[in-house]
């Protein structure tokens, strides 16, 4: 069953990338008595990934400030190691983005928004999503039909529907 407004995000630890090496950072905590976006996304280095979903981020994220959002964090069944670099690269660090791995798709498959594509290599990752998380609480929620698309996920669309 996949997650939807009004549900509390489940216990998740998710790994991001420090000057010390990979380090676990508990979803709840990040989130208690806070306003931010998250979105998912298929997969780091990947083609709209890198091309739309994290550049509308990057240009919105001044405006999601403006609008109360604490922090905008990208979530990816990757490693730490791939999400920080893929962070520096695209500029999303120097943005203000926190980018953090779910290597093992356990947070992704726990709300409900995994796929897999063995074709193209893609296994267990994230299905792509935007949502606005309130202490804890989905408060609105944008899953995209097809993991190659990205517009209501989207930066812009996230933020109009604020």
């Amino acid at each position: 069953m996949s997650v939807k407004t009004g549900d509390k995000l489940p216990e998740a630890t998710l790994l991001t990338m420090t000057a010390e090496g990979p380090a676990p950072v508990a979803l709840a905590e990040k989130t208690k008595g806070r306003k931010v976006v998250i979105f998912g996304l298929p997969g780091a280095y990947t083609g709209v990934c890198s091309t739309a979903h994290v550049p509308s981020y990057i240009r919105t994220a001044p405006s999601f400030a403006e609008k109360g959002v604490d922090e905008i964090i990208c979530v990816s069944a990757n490693d730490p190691f791939v999400m920080g670099a893929w962070a520096e690269s695209t500029g999303a660090a120097k943005a203000g983005l926190t980018f953090l791995g779910d290597p093992s798709a356990d947070f992704i498959k726990a709300i409900g928004l995994d796929f897999s594509a063995p074709p193209v290599g893609l296994i267990d990752r994230s299905k792509r999503f935007s949502m606005v998380v309130e202490d804890g609480v989905v408060t609105l929620l944008h899953v995209e039909e097809s993991p190659g698309t990205c517009e209501i996920s989207a930066g812009e669309a996230l933020l109009s529907a604020l």
